[in-house]
């Protein structure tokens, strides 16, 4: 019993920590959107190669959301 509050109260925050940084996207311009978008998604997929790799998921994670960072920042 115990165990499955956890897991909604888990799921939950997850799902705010996911959804209230969006809410923040609204008076970007688009420059500023795209840095965003290509860190989040760069991060995400560092730390998967990392994972996937046997090297670190951190690291994979902080190296691939700079670089996804600098180039969405960079396309027009």
């Amino acid at each position: 019993m115990q165990s499955t509050t956890l897991r909604r109260a888990a799921r939950l925050a997850l799902a705010l920590a996911l959804i209230l940084p969006m809410a923040a996207c609204s008076g970007m311009n688009r420059t500023q959107q795209r840095a965003l978008s290509g860190g989040a998604i760069g991060a995400a997929g560092g730390a998967a190669v990392g994972a996937l790799t046997g090297g670190s998921a951190i690291t994979g994670a902080l190296i691939g959301g700079a670089g996804g960072a600098a180039v969405g920042a960079l396309t027009r």
